[in-house]
């Protein structure tokens, strides 16, 4: 597949988009099938404070979703619509308040902050360090670790000290770990956050690379660069802790920029 190169995203981000247009929610049957790998059906979530008499919070409202088996999706909205909420209720790091959750297993979440994921002192060693649960000779872990670290770009680095490693190369480590596993869903939590374009673009690759190369790998996105949908089948977006919209990447980035237009028309009339 040809990767389509990325802008520079200073201007894309998606702002808050709330305004008097109307908006309408896509409505995602909850019905099991076979060639769905992530599935959310009616999921609310709620917190309490510890304050005497509090109103319980609602950060997600009735969202639901669906997404295909070895296809890449994205997760947009602005700050605090709910994306972080949903991403770690679909991996399991959050009890949904009521709703039905399926995610294929085996499922890996794969945090912002590589320093959270990484941990051992040499690539090979860093993504092998999961494979010790399984019953594995020595020269299957060296297979799996060589054919994580070919699929998200870093087969030279194998040896390499990881503290000599770019914030974007930490992450395709930490993906490769997950690969390694042989992971059938990646929950991505807002990856490129911090990066460089140059990281930016090798982590989104890596990624999009790994799902090309096995049927078998689902991939959820979370971010918050409209540009980034260029590597994406498909995309979610969020606001106000429901799910506005939901269908292909294309459909998606002209909905939000069209939303965008219309805020930026309104703050400047």
């Amino acid at each position: 597949m040809n990767i389509p190169s990325l802008t520079r995203c200073s201007n894309l981000l998606v702002a808050p988009l709330y305004s008097t247009a109307p908006t309408t929610t896509t409505t995602v049957r909850c019905s099991r099938a076979e060639n769905i790998a992530i599935e959310g059906c009616n999921l609310n979530f709620s917190f309490t404070t510890n304050q005497a008499n509090a109103v319980p919070v609602p950060i997600l409202k009735d969202c639901s979703l669906r997404i295909p088996s070895g296809q890449f999706w994205m997760l947009l909205g602005p700050n605090g619509c709910g994306k972080s909420t949903l991403l770690k209720i679909l991996a399991g790091l959050l009890n949904p308040t009521s709703g039905t959750v399926f995610v294929n297993k085996p499922k890996s979440f794969v945090f912002q902050n590589p320093d959270h994921q990484v941990v051992m002192p040499t690539v090979d060693s860093d993504v092998a360090f999961g494979l010790g649960k399984f019953n594995l000779t020595n020269d299957e872990v060296i297979s799996r670790v060589s054919n994580a670290l070919n699929a998200v770009g870093l087969s030279d680095y194998m040896k390499r000290s990881v503290q000599t490693l770019s914030g974007g190369q930490k992450q395709r480590v930490a993906i490769a770990g997950a690969l390694a596993e042989a992971c059938k869903v990646l929950l991505l939590d807002e990856l490129t956050t911090f990066l460089d374009e140059t990281d930016q673009v090798a982590v989104l690759k890596a990624v999009r690379n790994s799902l090309d190369t096995s049927t078998e790998v689902t991939a959820l996105w979370v971010t918050h660069r409209l540009e980034e949908l260029e590597y994406a089948d498909g995309a979610i977006y969020m606001e106000d802790g429901k799910v506005v919209m939901h269908g292909d990447a294309a459909s998606i980035r002209s909905f939000i920029e069209d939303k965008q237009s219309i805020y930026i028309k309104q703050i400047n009339s």
